[in-house]
């Protein structure tokens, strides 16, 4: 069976992360992303401490994507050094997963 990963990562703004993230889809690289508009990061960048709004994305695909996710995510984003962190998902609804498998592969 085909292993998932949900992958998680942030954007500067809503229009920014729909960008990347339909170009992800586009490309096949992810079956769905999730963009929750409007959250407050708060980190230290280059010695100074930011306070900023962002967008999430919330990424699912098949584990064997994520390198192409990387090197996309890498060249649509406006960051130097954007997030991304691969969660594995253990379980999922049998539909929900063939369905994530068939828009991936």
């Amino acid at each position: 069976m085909n292993k998932f990963a949900i992958l998680l990562s942030t954007a500067s703004s809503e229009e920014e992360a729909a960008r990347i993230a339909k170009a992800l889809v586009k490309k096949r690289l992810v079956a769905c992303v999730n963009i929750i508009p409007k959250i407050r990061s708060i980190y230290t960048w280059k010695d100074k401490l930011c306070d900023e709004a962002e967008a999430m994305l919330v990424m699912k695909t098949q584990e064997k994507k994520v390198g192409g996710v990387k090197k996309e995510l890498k060249s649509l984003h406006s960051y130097e050094c954007p997030e991304l962190i691969v969660l594995p998902i253990s379980c999922g609804l049998p539909s929900y997963l063939k369905w994530i498998s068939t828009l991936t592969d």
